[in-house]
């Protein structure tokens, strides 16, 4: 029996993943329904003075800002992904520090937020009383737990299949976009103020912000060489098509007035061009969506907090990859149980999105400012380390993504609520956990 309980702790990822298989689970990770969310803000903030620009040029950055996670992840494949990075280049704390603003703030906050937005979608339709969407939130986070704890495959095929559905349901928005009458546009305005163009950017950039969990995919992608290029380029070129085609087809069907007012801008058009059944339609492409971001969100912190429970000693007991299951079974359960407090949490505050973007927003992009400066640094400190995917026009690619990144923090503080300073907050109490935890040991 003691030999069936230690082998979990020293088993390992296993090269698994096809890339196609991979690009699929890396759009996953970043596509959501937080861009029709995010479409009204955006309009409201810039009207159609260069409204699809900005998204071609949030796909177009984040492409830049993701070829320098491409090196990173070719040259030091590890389950941890971004972590692994931080950690490697920074030291124990920093990457620590991020291990837990991913575990307390990022990763199980969005779960709680998609497994809220879920009910009250699900809710709406069948009238539903606040009792039941909170049971039903909470029961979506623990079935999906379950199901990545059962079996690597179950997990990884689950999301694949969803996010199909998901790209399908899309598409029949943008359908709807062409079959309406184009709503009549304003006159043109003088442009907008850079404060407006900051949280248009916030807004945009939050919609395309998972490209840089998709490193923690590296340890499983069976082409060490070129699989993680094919699963982070390919998925960020598709969801940029996806993006502009929704937001196109939501700005010529509703118009700009209409889009910037509306709280559910998609099923607005599709109601529309297709009636109640194309309500019915984006419905049921919310939900599908909010199961696919849980799930993937899952599976991402999930080998984020066994890469870093692996490196702490007084937490090791976490780290346990079981061996026949391919999962991080006992991060998983952690990351389950947090999501769960969350969610609880969440539903009896009734916190909105704004709320958790103001949350989020400040702690991504101090992470990635810092995740950018670990590829500079890990050139200079790893020289001959084998680098089967190089950046291009290094190190101008990411000096450019430190410069926004820092720009986009700063903005955060400016433009957003307290919500943010909130978000800081936590990240701090983290760190004074990790200290007592360093002191420990």
């Amino acid at each position: 029996m003691s030999g069936a309980m230690s082998s979990p702790d020293t088993a390992a990822p296993k090269r698994h993943l096809h890339s196609g298989h991979a690009m699929l689970l890396a759009l996953g990770m970043i596509m959501s329904t937080d861009t029709l969310k995010t479409a009204p803000t955006v309009a409201a903030s810039v009207g159609h003075w260069h409204f699809l620009g900005l998204w071609v040029l949030g796909g177009v950055v984040s492409l830049v800002g993701a070829l320098s996670y491409v090196e990173m992840a070719a040259a030091f494949p590890d389950a941890g992904g971004e972590y692994s990075f931080i950690r490697r280049a920074w030291g124990d704390r920093l990457g620590g520090l991020y291990a837990w603003s991913r575990f307390a703030i990022m990763h199980t906050g969005w779960v709680a937020l998609m497994a809220n937005l879920a009910a009250d979608h699900v809710g709406a339709a069948l009238a539903w009383g606040t009792g039941a969407k909170v049971c039903f939130a909470l029961a979506l986070v623990a079935g999906m737990t379950a199901l990545n704890v059962a079996h690597v495959r179950l997990g990884f095929l689950t999301q694949a299949l969803l996010v199909a559905a998901v790209a399908l349901g899309f598409a029949s928005v943008v359908g709807a976009g062409l079959v309406v009458s184009a709503a009549p546009m304003l006159p043109d305005a003088p442009p907008p103020a850079m404060g407006q163009v900051a949280v248009a950017m916030i807004y945009i950039f939050l919609a395309y912000g998972g490209w840089s969990d998709a490193a923690t995919l590296s340890a499983e992608v069976r082409s060490s060489r070129h699989g993680m290029a094919i699963a982070t380029i390919g998925s960020i070129s598709l969801l940029s098509a996806i993006y502009v085609g929704l937001n196109w087809a939501m700005m010529r069907g509703l118009g700009e007035v209409a889009l910037a007012t509306s709280s559910a801008p998609a099923a607005d058009l599709a109601g529309r061009a297709f009636g109640w059944a194309g309500e019915a339609l984006v419905v049921g492409v919310v939900g599908l969506s909010t199961v696919a971001s849980i799930n993937s969100t899952i599976i991402v912190c999930s080998r984020t907090t066994y890469a870093a429970t692996r490196d702490l000693p007084a937490l090791s007991r976490i780290a346990q990859w079981h061996p026949t299951r391919g999962t991080p079974t006992r991060a998983t359960l952690a990351v389950g149980a947090v999501s769960l407090l969350l969610t609880l949490l969440s539903a009896m505050t009734g916190s909105g999105f704004a709320a958790m973007v103001d949350y989020m927003t400040p702690v991504y992009w101090l992470f990635v400012a810092l995740g950018m400066a670990a590829a500079i640094r890990l050139r200079l400190t790893h020289p001959d380390q084998p680098r089967p995917i190089r950046t291009p026009l290094f190190p101008l690619f990411p000096l450019s993504f430190i410069a926004l990144a820092l720009y986009m923090l700063y903005a955060s503080f400016a433009h957003l609520g307290a919500g943010a300073l909130y978000g800081a907050g936590v990240m701090a109490v983290g760190g004074g956990f990790l200290a007592l935890l360093a002191r420990k040991d």
